[in-house]
């Protein structure tokens, strides 16, 4: 049976990083400038700072990715979470956002945020089995958002789903 593995950020798997963000928010939405930066530059928007970026691959192919910002000492944003719409439903979202929890955990972080769209059902649906809760959302931090969530990292493991 094929397994999803995660791994770590690679620079000749930069172009998966653009390509399936790019395609899920293209389909959705529209590409914003900081879409652009990021998607382009991730060494230097999420890299450098002491963020992470992983992959999913399904059968020696790249199906799908998710990163965490580093915002301070104590708060990450996991962001640019896409898996390719043909391997959707294999469990590489979940997958992938509880790497990252983990991840999180391992470097210290105290909460993990993340702002998404609420018509993102599916997304929705994996963060909130993974225990992030709705807060307050600032006014014009994306254009495309209307919903922020937080995972406070207290040591505990992940919660079942």
């Amino acid at each position: 049976m094929k397994q999803i593995c995660v791994e770590n950020y690679r620079p000749e798997w930069r172009h998966y990083f653009a390509a399936l963000n790019k395609a899920w928010i293209e389909k959705f939405f529209v590409m914003e400038p900081v879409d652009e930066y990021v998607l382009y530059h991730p060494e230097e928007a999420i890299l450098q700072d002491g963020g992470v970026i992983l992959f999913a691959a399904y059968d020696h192919q790249i199906i799908g990715t998710v990163a965490l910002k580093k915002i301070d000492d104590t708060t990450m944003e996991l962001t640019k979470m896409a898996v390719d719409e043909a391997f959707q439903g294999l469990g590489a979202g979940k997958l992938l956002c509880e790497t990252a929890i983990t991840k999180a955990r391992q470097i210290g972080v105290k909460k993990i945020i993340l702002y998404t769209q609420s018509s993102l059902q599916t997304a929705l649906v994996i963060y909130r089995r993974l225990g992030f809760k709705d807060v307050p959302i600032e006014v014009g931090k994306y254009k495309r958002a209307d919903t922020k969530m937080e995972l406070m990292l207290s040591g505990s493991a992940v919660p079942n789903s």
